[in-house]
């Protein structure tokens, strides 16, 4: 598995309220997505970004980061062998990305993804 990118993931109340907090005093002022349940805020300066979650759609918990890569079957297919936990099986999302959740020996759950063009 080759990582491309990890995204946190903070758990919020309410998706909207967080996003004025942290596009406001934080400056992530380009918005790359809004699901209502989840948001990505970016800054256009330097790139940082931040995923605001107040549950997850299909998923029974809400994770802590999301790992992009460019293989996630690969990824779930060792994740399996390694005997690691998955909270969230492998599904091809409704809104276009591949997933599965897993859960690290310290208890994080991690989503990770591939995000299909």
């Amino acid at each position: 598995m080759r990582v491309t990118r990890i995204i946190a993931d903070l758990h919020v109340p309410d998706v909207a309220t967080a996003k004025a907090f942290y596009t406001g005093f934080l400056g992530l002022s380009v918005e790359e997505f809004d699901l209502g349940w989840v948001a990505r805020c970016t800054s256009p300066n330097t790139g940082a970004d931040l995923q605001l979650v107040s549950r997850d759609a299909t998923a029974p918990e809400v994770p802590a980061i999301s790992v992009v890569t460019d293989d996630v079957d690969g990824a779930h297919a060792e994740a399996r062998e390694l005997g690691y936990e998955i909270v969230h099986p492998l599904t091809t999302e409704a809104w276009g990305v591949r997933r599965f959740f897993l859960r690290a020996p310290d208890g994080t759950v991690i989503n990770v993804v591939d995000h299909r063009d």
